[in-house]
């Protein structure tokens, strides 16, 4: 595909019959000047060396070197440019325990909102790692696969709480497994599982599971959060969770099996009591790890093609002083920049291309800088800039989207992105453009409109595995909210129809005669037979040796 990037310099080509114009009306004065000074015949018999085309020959050239350099200010691009940029890291998977007891408030705000800004913060440290994300309470599963993609870890991280999982309760064993199966199969790679959690093991199996972390090159590092002494956990209602006896729970940390379960896995515990403290920690442990080439990071972009426009323009110059108005058939009086007028036309042609080549998406490029040291508003800035060079960049505008997006600007975010999606015309970067409008609406539980948005990702790039399971699963959670209103609305049904039931019951009359003496006695000892048969079934149960029928829910 072939594009102007610049295409407003195109307007200086109606200079060229301008130019043209201009040149005959000078051949005619000039004419009508010699003709004054004399007989044209005779001065042509005077002159016998001038030429009488080459000027035109170097005019035809002149025009052809400005109107080429036009050309190449508006910056012709054809197909794409790849380029490789290849990356040496870790893989690290990080699994956030997001029980009910990880709402206990003896760290502030919370351990869970403590545990995500420490995510956060290994999320920056991060530069040339895959890492993912798991989730885990009394069940687990993988909130982001393995991969560079930092916006989207910070992105996932948000939507973080106790209610993306149904089973509550504490198993970390499920945690490191699931964690292990998540990472890739490379084998030269160091590799590392950091489990964030208060150490409440309700289901055990954690240490052998480390172990076998442990067994596969993988290390276990621990990051306990909260205090020894113990916390109540608030609940939405404005209490305290309490158990089946009605007692208040206190989820105090379990560093005991916090430092069991990081040695079973040939890893540290860190106490998680300042934030950057344990962050130092950990960045020196993972720093241990082997590294490797994670993998090459492929970005495309339209070629730049006015090197060659440029040879071309250069060369029509040389012709050009070269060519000579009188006519010289010996080559050693021909001096290339004989003329000083001519070489500094030249040089002041070439000047401003050069200076141009160096200022070569230099608005993108700048906002591309300030993207990547997180100076999001100021990229913005440039971004917008560049689109106001050119409201056709498609990279302007997604970079622009992206830039809203993480200033929480979701709205203008996710019109930008609609229009790089539609603007753009190579699928990789329309299937990006779509993949960050459903991580948008992700974050906001807009499960429908993700849905959309990651499916019209798919149709452009049908080989993208992270975008396949957001879309897995936004799915499962829209289902999961259509299930819930339904019973919702099931329970409203069922009360409003008692309500009903309690009023027609209330507005029916008193039967006027009273019960005889002998229903009575047979109504009571109906009654007698069916406590004692509740009292044996109640005794016989409790002769039964106890079972565990009931799990913690923190």
């Amino acid at each position: 595909m072939f594009r102007f990037e610049d295409p407003i310099y195109l307007w200086l080509l109606l200079l060229v019959p301008v130019l043209v114009l201009v040149a005959l009306l000078a051949h005619r004065k000039k004419r009508r000047q010699l003709k004054a000074f004399g007989d044209p015949e005779l001065l042509n018999d005077l002159m016998p060396d001038v030429s009488t085309y080459r000027p035109w020959v170097k005019l035809g050239l002149a025009i052809a070197a400005f109107a080429l350099l036009v050309v190449m200010l508006a910056r012709p691009q054809m197909g794409t440019k790849i380029t490789h940029d290849k990356r040496n890291g870790i893989e690290a998977v990080i699994a956030v325990d997001i029980s009910n007891s990880m709402m206990a408030q003896d760290v502030v705000p919370s351990r869970l909102e403590k545990s995500k800004l420490l995510i956060e913060n290994l999320v920056d440290n991060f530069t040339h790692d895959r890492i993912g994300l798991v989730v885990f309470a009394g069940d687990a599963f993988v909130q982001l696969p393995i991969t560079t993609d930092y916006v989207s870890a910070k992105m996932f991280l948000q939507n973080i709480d106790p209610a993306l999982i149904a089973t509550q309760g504490t198993d970390i064993a499920k945690a490191i497994n699931l964690s292990m199966r998540s990472f890739s199969q490379q084998k030269d790679i160091g590799k590392a599982i950091i489990v964030i959690t208060d150490g409440e093991d309700h289901e055990g199996g954690a240490l052998e599971a480390a172990k076998a972390a442990y067994e596969r090159g993988i290390r276990v590092f621990i990051l306990g959060i909260g205090s020894t002494k113990g916390s109540p956990i608030p609940t939405s209602e404005g209490g305290y969770l309490a158990d089946r006896s009605g007692q208040t729970v206190l989820t105090a940390l379990n560093e005991s099996m916090c430092k069991q379960i990081a040695q079973a896995g040939n890893g540290i515990y860190i106490h998680v009591d300042n934030t950057n403290d344990a962050q130092e920690k950990l960045n020196n442990e993972l720093a241990k790890l082997q590294r490797a080439d994670t993998q090459a990071v492929i970005y495309s972009e339209y070629g730049e093609q006015f090197q060659a426009v440029c040879i071309i323009v250069i060369i029509l110059l040389i012709v050009e002083i070269l060519i000579l108005d009188i006519k010289n058939p010996k080559w050693r009086n021909i001096h290339l920049f004989g003329s000083k007028k001519s070489a500094a036309m030249l040089l002041l042609l070439i000047a401003p291309t050069l200076a141009f080549a160096q200022n070569d998406r230099h608005y993108i490029r700048t906002g591309n800088k300030l993207y990547r040291n997180q100076n999001y508003a100021k990229a913005e800035v440039e971004y917008r800039k560049a689109m106001s060079q050119n409201g056709s960049n498609a990279h302007a505008v997604y970079n622009l989207g992206n830039a809203l997006m993480m200033q929480q600007k979701d709205s203008a975010a996710i019109a930008q992105l609609e229009n790089a999606g539609k603007m753009e015309t190579n699928k990789t970067r329309k299937a990006m453009a779509y993949h960050n409008i459903g991580t948008i609406c992700q974050r906001h539980q807009l499960y429908g409109d993700a849905i959309k948005a990651y499916q019209e990702a798919l149709r452009n790039n049908p080989n993208d595995n992270e975008t396949r399971y957001n879309l897995a699963l936004c799915k499962r959670l829209n289902k999961n909210n259509k299930d819930q209103q339904k019973q919702q609305k099931q329970q409203q049904q069922e009360q409003e129809q008692q309500k009903q039931q309690k009023e027609k019951e209330k507005q029916q009359p008193k039967p006027k005669e009273q019960m005889s003496k002998e229903n009575a006695e047979q109504l009571l000892n109906a009654t007698i037979q069916d406590e004692k048969a509740t009292q044996q079934r109640l005794k016989k149960a409790m002769q039964q040796p106890s079972r565990r029928t009931v799990e913690k829910n923190w």
